[in-house]
């Protein structure tokens, strides 16, 4: 049973990609993803794992999709013809399907669907969260701080403009691509973002979110070697780079600046800074490149006292111009903190707190707490952290804000 637990957490949204594929109706496929699996917890508890597990489900799903079309025909005459259709593409799909190949292609496919240019895009990235990517209703509800049942309905109307539209199941032409890639990008980095700091629960990270985010992006860097597409994938393998180092054995979140930097993923920094050359080379760069850039900062330093705060700061006035955002500013006050001092940092937080905006961010109330406590201000800094720990839904971060509290 394990080993089918293990299969389901990393394979079963491939084999979804496929089954939505070749039944063309995402319900359906989900219900024959499950079937599949309970097919294989009583039969390779007696015959033992097949060689290609992924095949197998595929198959299996296909072939218990058809029979609950049967079972549905019996009382819907309309339903037989699709029957039919199924059956005479089985033997093509089939052997389709049992390359591993296509079934990774399949998942390419489901996110150049899922990010139509005919589906809005709060509900592109709903839908390519669920179905793509396997995140819950509710966590996705957290990710973009609205309510489960808001975001269940954003993905009932992805499902339902895919089918009434005959949006198509497949990876776009040349011409197409950059119109779509926008889209693409921005799930990508919402599922890695998802991985890298787990919205809420006991994990401060979730790495098999943050591994098929890179997964995807390569995908996308192969297809279409936009500068931005370049830049997303370096931005996330710098910041994987230092997933082993920001927790301890307990799952105890370490910020950046005691991690032992010795356990960084060298092969995964000297590939981001290939790649940030590269984009940055185009002088078409954007975004995430100038992200990455910032990342690339972090990762030559050898200790935290080598790191170039100006350059980091420079960095964030550059992002600031493209991307005007509350979250950029608070990134940019706190390299200012660290760069000039924290009176600094702090004075730029507080602005923005006083414009209404990150209120209800705690991440914001962190920072401003820290800022505090670096400044001596133990009771302003116990009712920030006090603040934030109330807005914290993460295990690890909750308890490294109840020992920041301690401390004071």
């Amino acid at each position: 049973m394990d080993a089918i637990a293990e299969i389901y957490e990393t394979e079963s949204r491939r084999v979804l990609a496929t089954l939505i594929k070749l039944l063309g109706d995402f319900d359906l496929a989900e219900e024959a993803l499950h079937d599949a699996f309970a097919s294989a917890a009583e039969s390779w508890a007696r015959e033992g794992l097949p060689s290609n597990p992924q095949a197998w489900l595929v198959s299996t799903g296909r072939f218990k999709a058809i029979d609950r079309m049967r079972r549905r025909a019996r009382f819907n005459e309309a339903k037989a013809d699709l029957i039919v259709r199924f059956e005479e593409v089985a033997a093509t799909n089939a052997a389709k399907s049992e390359q591993s190949e296509e079934i990774e292609d399949d998942r390419l496919r489901l996110i150049f669907t899922c990010c139509h240019p005919a589906i809005a895009p709060q509900v592109q990235i709903a839908l390519t969260l669920r179905e793509v990517c396997g995140l819950t209703t509710d966590e996705i509800a957290n990710a973009f701080l609205t309510t489960p049942t808001t975001m269940a309905q954003r993905i009932v109307r992805g499902k339902a403009k895919i089918r009434d539209t005959g949006i198509p199941f497949v990876i776009p032409s040349a011409a197409d691509l950059p119109e779509r890639l926008d889209a693409v990008l921005t799930v990508t980095y919402l599922v890695f973002n998802e991985g890298y700091s787990a919205s809420s629960g006991d994990r401060l990270t979730r790495a098999e979110l943050t591994q098929e985010a890179i997964r995807l992006a390569r995908l996308v860097v192969e297809l279409l070697p936009d500068p931005e597409a370049i830049g997303l994938l370096a931005l996330m393998l710098l910041q994987e780079s230092r997933r082993a180092a920001r927790s301890n054995a307990i799952g105890d979140l370490i910020l950046l600046e005691d991690q032992d930097r010795s356990i960084w993923n060298q092969a995964y920094i000297r590939e981001g800074f290939e790649l940030v050359q590269r984009a940055l080379s185009t002088l078409r760069f954007g975004f995430y490149t100038i992200q990455a850039a910032i990342a690339l900062v972090h990762a030559r330093a050898r200790i935290p006292a080598d790191t170039n705060w100006l350059e980091i700061v420079t960095l964030y006035d550059a992002l600031l111009t493209i991307n005007p955002s509350p979250v950029i500013e608070l990134n940019r006050a706190v390299a200012v903190a660290m760069h000039r001092s924290p009176q600094s940092g702090l004075e730029l937080i507080e602005a923005i707190f006083q414009r209404g905006e990150l209120t209800d961010y705690h991440l914001a109330h962190a920072a401003k707490a820290d800022l505090l406590r670096k400044l001596g201000n133990c009771p302003a800094a116990q009712v920030a952290y006090k603040q934030a720990l109330a807005m914290t839904k993460q295990e690890p971060e909750r308890r490294f804000l109840q020992s920041r509290l301690a401390s004071l």
